[in-house]
């Protein structure tokens, strides 16, 4: 059977084998009770599927089997375990039936559209056709694990039922290959195509009468909600000449997009510990014994828009060369959940030229004459899990760089890692268009230059405008690893969402396409925060290189950078302005303002008082024209800019005005200015409010969360942030040492018992110590153990 046969039938006669369950020993709390081993028995033996899934304290699997489909089978039902409703909603997502179970409100029509017209039938064939054997039997498992977990959690039967929030939902449904194909391919367009599902859905052609799109442009991230942390040190940084890991991303407090901790196990071939996103079955963000990775979002473009010409005549018709080419159509129906409960089927058509799907909005009219597609660079990328096997399976940062270059099957991320022996690593090998500064010079659009208020790339339609083809790279039309920044050190290496460019400032790496991101440009407080933190400790005149509580106080003493650069100098204009502030109508009084500022410790930790003021004061501040004293230094790009210009009338009033309207929009959400950050900032569990540190990258923070001020409540809910939390690295002995901390939790489900013990944890700056050898496994007081075997 071919690869991508095998991908599109894997799993359908899952839903109607017979499975047998075999326990290790007698079920207790959450069904299941600690135990000496697992069975082995003649039945289990015969079933196509065997694992043990050891769970030690806050919910965390440590799954091991003999083979990679046994381990995918005990993966899924580990997963769904904390997850389950989580995930199923994602299936129903990526099939397009968000309408049809939860009603056409919040652009799921548009979503189910988009789904349904880009993930087609030869997009699945292709998401199966280059897949490891090792990972084609650990999906097969995977498919068969998730159903047997929906199979044992429901029914009349079951003596356990699936959590409140799906129990007895017709969505909750067995899956099959075609179902795991899909949430790979959604997850990869995510940056591209994937930005606007409503420009795909809504795109119509123009009537004779010349019409105006009300679809909105996609909305521009949120800078104060956006951010990843990764740091490597090398030899040269560290007390014992080990490599070590931080890892920080900041992503999504709720869905799909959630971090799920899990060990895999196959004895001899495969140990690796860390984090998936619960919609991909791998560990995306980890460690083994010898080599430790994280990832933070790239500032590459996934994507390219085209312009095309139309034939006056036609709009269905565009222009190519001398040729005249027709956009095809794709009819899709959608099933659409009525107010009385009832299903209506719509149908929508959507376009497509060779390059890809129309797409029309405000910024991007379809007219007589214009029409704009989009070519996503990710929905040809077919190599995601072969490169999370080669991470998995890889002994030194060599490994890392080899797997990287010999896949490019990263989809929008860097890659930042260290090894035992004392190397770090920086590379950018995600997948990135082919299209340099010189074909973006001469096929540049000069309609549009923006997308949604984010840069975009726009060409023409033409072919001399084309993506260009190198042998080189792992797909027509994106840029080799030969054109792509990766840089190896014996010190230090970070990155927080900027681009390659000073990711260590002793070494820029410069000369790259524009599309992979800027150089010679200013970084962001949070690019500087990181780089400083490091530097003050390799700088120091004792005690000058890093053990791994090191590494973890640099993350969780949660400073403000901003703050400590430029909270002086705010003091300093408070003391020469009068208190009494103009906005709008009010006169606002920002003596206390200035009185709490000066006292706050500048962190954003629980009891720090005055972070409120700062996270809505300075982005208003930071926007004032000409406010530095040293402006941007393409020689000192860590240190610049600095200063704020104290001795300028205007800039002063700026200053003033800002406070004044942050103070004014925390009295009227009634928020104390002084209020202790974890009373303003929390996450609300079961009714109990747990104080969350950490602050928005806008507002210079290293230590990232994203929440909006909610009136009367505070900057809650969390929205994303710091999500998943590791310190890696190894003993004088060369054992493997990890701390971790996960801040929401391994469950969503609030009848979950690990629904909030984390995040008490992180709301106290703690972390764990990760249980990966055997011996510390076993020895887990709160150890225990499930045998499965099924088909």
């Amino acid at each position: 059977m071919k690869k991508e046969e095998w991908f599109m039938t894997a799993g359908i006669s899952n839903r109607t084998r017979s499975v047998a369950l075999v326990l290790a020993c007698a079920a207790a709390t959450a069904g299941l009770v600690g135990c000496s081993k697992p069975a082995s028995n003649d039945a289990a033996s015969k079933q196509r599927y065997n694992a043990t899934v050891r769970w030690t304290a806050h919910g965390v699997p440590h799954i091991k089997a003999d083979d990679w489909g046994g381990l995918g089978y005990g993966f899924a039902y580990a997963v769904a375990t904390d997850a389950v409703c989580t995930l199923a909603r994602e299936f129903v997502n990526v099939r397009g039936e968000q309408a049809k179970f939860f009603g056409p409100e919040e652009g799921r029509v548009e979503a189910d559209v988009f789904h349904k017209s880009v993930i087609t039938d030869q997009a699945l064939a292709h998401a199966g056709a280059r897949i490891p054997k090792e990972m084609q039997a650990l999906t097969a498992g995977y498919i068969a694990g998730y159903n047997r977990y929906i199979a044992d959690h429901t029914g009349a039967a079951a003596k356990e039922q699936l959590p409140a929030s799906c129990r007895d939902q017709p969505w909750v449904r067995p899956i099959d290959g075609t179902d795991m194909a899909r949430i790979g391919i959604g997850v990869g367009i995510r940056y591209g195509v994937g930005r606007s599902p409503a420009a795909l859905a809504n795109a119509t052609p123009p009537s004779k009468d010349e019409k105006i799109s009300r679809t909105l442009p996609p909305v521009p991230e949120d800078v104060t909600m956006m951010g990843s942390n990764a740091i490597a040190l090398g030899k040269a940084a560290t007390v014992n000449g080990k490599g070590m890991v931080l890892g920080n991303p900041h992503y999504p407090w709720s869905g799909s997009s959630r971090f799920h901790m899990a060990h895999l196990t196959i004895p001899g071939q495969l140990d690796v510990m860390g984090v998936g996103l619960i919609s991909t079955p791998f560990i995306s963000i980890g460690f083994n014994h010898d080599i430790a990775w994280s990832h933070t979002v790239s500032t590459g473009l996934r994507s390219t828009l085209y312009e095309l010409t139309l034939d006056p005549n036609d709009p269905l018709s565009y222009r190519y060369g001398e040729e005249t080419r027709k956009l095809t159509t794709r009819v899709v129906s959608v099933d659409v959940r009525q107010p009385d409960g009832t299903v209506k089927t719509e149908e929508r058509t959507t376009y497509f030229s060779h390059f890809g799907p129309v797409v029309e909005d405000k910024d991007l009219p379809w007219t007589s004459q214009v029409a704009y597609v989009v070519r996503d660079a990710n929905l040809d990328n077919n190599r995601s899990s072969e490169q999370y096997l080669k991470f998995s399976l890889a002994k030194t940062v060599d490994d890392i760089v080899a797997a990287l270059q010999s896949t490019q099957g990263t989809a929008w991320v860097n890659t930042i890692a260290a090894d035992r022996d004392g190397k770090a690593l920086y590379a950018d090998y995600s997948v990135v268009p082919n299209v340099d500064e010189a074909l973006i010079k001469s096929c540049a659009s000069d309609k549009v230059q923006r997308w949604g208020g984010a840069r975009v790339v726009v060409l023409r339609g033409t072919p001399d405008c084309e993506w260009r083809n190198d042998e080189r790279a792992q797909q027509p039309g994106i840029l080799p690893p030969q054109q792509l920044p990766h840089i190896v050190r014996d010190d230090y290496v970070t990155n927080s969402n900027d681009s390659y460019w000073v990711t260590n400032p002793a070494q820029p790496l410069e000369g790259f396409s524009p599309v992979i991101g800027v150089e010679k440009t200013e970084r962001s407080l949070r690019t500087r925060a990181g780089v400083v933190m490091v530097k003050e400790v390799l700088e120091a005149k004792e005690s000058n290189r890093f053990d791994a509580q090191r590494l973890q106080d640099l993350l969780f003493n949660h400073r403000n950078y901003g703050a400590e650069l430029l909270l002086n100098d705010l003091l300093a204009v408070c003391k020469r302005e009068p208190k009494s502030v103009k906005v709008e109508k009010d006169t606002i009084d920002v003596g206390k303002t200035c009185d709490v500022l000066a006292a706050w410790d500048r962190k954003q930790d629980v009891g720090s008082r005055g972070a409120q003021i700062w996270t809505e004061a300075w982005p208003l501040i930071a926007a004032t024209p000409d406010l530095w004293v040293v402006p941007f230094d393409v020689k000192d790009p860590i240190g610049t800019p600095r200063q704020i210009k104290v001795a300028d009338a205007k800039v002063r009033k700026a200053v003033m005005l800002g406070l004044a309207t942050a103070t004014k929009k925390l009295n009227d959400a009634q928020i104390p200015l002084d209020a202790p950050w974890g009373e303003v900032q929390y996450a609300e569990r079961n009714g109990e409010k747990i104080g969350i540190p950490g602050g928005s990258h806008a507002g210079g923070m290293f230590s990232v969360m994203g929440a909006k001020l909610q009136a009367g409540k505070g900057y809650a809910p969390i929205v994303s942030g710091n999500s998943w939390m590791q310190v890696v690295t190894w003993t004088d002995a060369g054992e493997v040492d990890a701390r971790g901390i996960l801040s929401y939790s391994q469950s969503e489900e609030p009848d979950s018992p690990f629904y909030a013990d984390q995040t008490r944890l992180y709301s106290k700056s703690q972390w764990l110590k990760l249980p990966f050898t055997e011996a510390e496994i076993t020895a887990d007081a709160e150890l225990r153990s499930l045998a499965l075997s099924g088909n």
